[in-house]
């Protein structure tokens, strides 16, 4: 199988935008932490771990802040996030607690 290199591209503005957007969250302690990864990996997000984040980003609050502080895994609230994508990008977050 063929490694799709346009996965590993920078992300464009408009596609950052849509990722800022979608990283509005109901929980303030979301916000927050979503807003400092943003601040530190926008500029060199790829569209790969972009879809990463999309993925954590349809967990409801409550998990999505249970596994940034680590009182969940992903196995725990999703077993089909249990991926080393997904765990990439949580590692991220978890950089700028």
């Amino acid at each position: 199988m063929e490694h799709d290199r346009s996965t590993d591209l920078p992300l464009d503005e408009r596609a950052l935008s849509r990722l800022r957007w979608r990283c509005r969250r109901g929980m303030l302690e979301n916000d927050i932490f979503l807003e400092r990864f943003l601040a530190r990996h926008a500029t060199s997000l790829t569209a790969r771990q972009a879809g990463s984040l999309t993925d954590l980003l349809d967990l409801s609050d409550n998990d999505l802040l249970d596994l940034h502080l680590g009182k969940k895994t992903l196995a725990q609230v999703d077993i089909q996030l249990d991926r080393s994508d997904v765990l990439d990008i949580l590692g991220m977050l978890r950089e700028n607690r």
